[in-house]
């Protein structure tokens, strides 16, 4: 008959980490799954709804409604090369895939499944919409302030979710936390923040052995006895 594993082995660390790893992974593909299937919806709806119409205005000139389709990134940075940003796009899903081996961290599931969206978004754009392969317009449709984009670029919901994820990525850099679900501290050890489960054994690595604490006090109250 073999022997169950004492309580803090390896295999329970082994396990901890993988429902930890299950967890941010699915995390990270559901919200990259919804902000693609968004993104997708309102361009459909764009192309459907503002094709050869003024812009729509919104939130008393807030927000504007105009269809445009861009060939290049931001302001149209980039347009006489198109075929350069889907190289790029393939080449950041490769490092998150790349990444995700090691992601246990809900927060930072939750970044990197916001770019993943973002740049599957307007990567299919550039794969499978006009004038052609690889060299596809993305399909714009928000303008705020303006209506046709002078104030700030013209975006669409696959933007949105690109940027939000680099800036919570950069956030969670900032305040030392880690994709494998730790926290770096001042000193340089790590700690266990973003887990789903205690660390193997259930307790740090500095805890007092059991009965230090009352071997002290037995030993003071001998002393102050003598």
């Amino acid at each position: 008959m073999s022997a169950a594993p004492p309580a803090g082995s390896g295999t329970t660390g082994s396990g901890t980490a993988t429902r930890s790893r299950r967890r941010a992974v699915t995390i990270l593909l559901s919200l990259a799954v919804f902000a693609l299937a968004v993104d997708l919806l309102t361009k459909h709806l764009s192309l459907q709804e503002l094709s050869d119409r003024e812009p729509v205005r919104l939130l008393g000139g807030a927000l504007y409604l105009s269809l445009t389709r861009n060939s290049g990134a931001a302001w149209s940075l980039g347009k006489d090369y198109t075929f350069i940003f889907p190289i790029i796009a393939i080449g950041v899903l490769g490092w998150i895939a790349w990444m995700a081996r090691t992601l246990r961290s809900a927060p930072w599931a939750v970044a990197l499944g916001l770019v993943v969206g973002g740049v599957v978004g307007n990567l299919l754009d550039r794969i499978f919409r006009a004038p052609g392969w690889f060299v596809g317009h993305v399909v714009d449709m928000f303008s705020v302030f303006d209506p046709y984009g002078r104030v700030f670029p013209i975006f669409n919901v696959a933007d949105s979710a690109l940027v939000c994820g680099v800036l919570l990525a950069v956030a969670l850099e900032f305040t030392g936390r880690q994709r494998d679900g730790t926290r770096a501290l001042p000193d340089g050890r790590r700690g266990d923040i973003d887990r789903e489960d205690p660390p193997a054994g259930g307790g740090t690595a500095d805890r007092q052995p059991a009965g230090a604490g009352d071997q002290g006090d037995t030993d003071g109250g001998r002393r102050e006895r003598a």
